[in-house]
């Protein structure tokens, strides 16, 4: 017998404003607007039920709380979340050191899966830092925690920074 079906709704504000802003303003300080609710974060964190929660030069933690939606079909949070999640941290953690209007790209993400999430796991937290920055790619790691500081999950990400070409506008 199928069981009900569960429904979810949300919302998210309009992701060219926040594109606006990084192309007029520091990575730091469109993140830090993100955290204060000053800019729409990105269409994904609502679609996923991530949080930005803490944002510093080079340093970024999100978090999230496991739900049904999340879920695989073995009954466990799929990989491509826990993905999204470490992209999403080591992403943000370069952006955070770039200036206005340079932008960056995952060129490769590498994930390892070391627990099982389900929602009985409760809050986790995602650490995102930047190990290397240079002229036209980065690197940086992601650690993704239970409450108990249980390592779930690590990703590596080279990453393709964007600068503009002299002489050309921005955006």
């Amino acid at each position: 017998m199928i069981e009900p079906t569960r429904e979810r709704t949300y919302s998210w504000g309009d992701p060219s404003v926040s594109a606006e802003a990084a192309r007029t303003s520091a990575g730091i300080e469109v993140l830090e607007a993100m955290v204060r609710g000053e800019l729409p974060a990105p269409p994904v964190i609502a679609t996923l039920g991530f949080s930005l929660d803490t944002v510093e030069p080079g340093r970024v933690v999100f978090s999230f709380a496991p739900e049904e939606f999340h879920y695989n079909p073995i009954g466990s949070v799929h990989g491509g979340v826990y993905a999204t999640l470490l992209d999403s941290a080591t992403g943000c953690a370069v952006h955070s050191m770039l200036p206005a209007g340079v932008g960056y790209t995952s060129l490769d993400l590498t994930v390892k899966f070391l627990r099982a999430i389900t929602v009985d796991t409760g809050r986790v937290r995602c650490t995102g830092t930047v190990t290397h920055l240079g002229g036209r790619t980065a690197l940086a790691e992601a650690r993704l925690v239970d409450d108990a500081d249980r390592l779930l999950a690590t990703a590596i990400s080279s990453i393709l920074v964007i600068r503009p070409q002299p002489g050309t506008a921005v955006g």
